[in-house]
């Protein structure tokens, strides 16, 4: 979906703030938000897709102003409601005051039916398609060429897992693209790698990207 947390390329919120020794946890409320909903996952209350799509599914106001371990615990709630393990009203009661949730999940998809596979130096287009569900396809890409420089391991396609859709497992491809490519005239001249599911992939008809792009 193409929601708030997809920030990548978007202008106007300043300088990254980034602390390379930067401290992990600054309360230790974060720290049991952090290992419940680990456990959760472990449990089998929720996928890793599902929380991560739970997060994505906060209005946007909420995301903005709430910090990572704040967008975590909204994610546990949301999905831990949605799926009988707990009630609002008990949770509520609990915390002595009002929680806001994330708004409902829309429908997912499955694999796509026509992918192929790729090979290393493959030179592939991103598909410009749109999807209300979750996806790991940036927006930035979409529509956008470049050329596979290293295969992952399997996992389920996202799409399909974060709404209790069958998920065939399929490979992830280390993409290369031009940062001219994909922000023209408005960035430092780099390359920049994605990682990309097979489905959101096709073989490019333009084979021109080459490394001096």
């Amino acid at each position: 979906m193409d929601g708030i947390h997809d920030l990548g390329g978007k202008q106007g919120f300043g300088q990254i703030k980034y602390q390379p020794n930067g401290i992990v946890f600054h309360a230790s409320w974060e720290k049991r938000v952090n290992a419940l909903y680990s456990l959760a996952v472990k449990s089998g209350v929720f996928n890793m897709d599902e929380y991560r799509h739970a997060i994505e599914r906060m209005p946007p106001k909420h995301y903005l102003n709430a910090s990572y371990y704040e967008r975590s615990l909204t994610s546990l709630i949301t999905l831990c409601v949605e799926k009988g393990f707990a009630s609002l009203e008990e949770l509520e009661s609990f915390a002595g005051g009002s929680i806001p949730l994330s708004i409902p999940i829309s429908v997912g998809r499955s694999n796509a039916k026509d992918r192929k596979k790729f090979k290393t130096g493959d030179i592939v287009c991103v598909k410009n398609d749109f999807f209300t569900g979750h996806t790991r396809m940036p927006s930035y890409i979409r529509g956008k060429q470049g050329v596979v420089v290293g295969v992952s391991p399997t996992y389920p396609f996202p799409d399909a897992s974060a709404h209790g859709v069958k998920a065939e497992y399929e490979s992830t491809y280390d993409v290369k693209f031009s940062s001219e490519d994909l922000w023209p005239n408005s960035n430092d001249i780099a390359f920049i790698h994605v990682s990309i599911f097979e489905s959101y992939l096709n073989l490019a008809m333009d084979t021109t990207f080459s490394e001096s792009n």
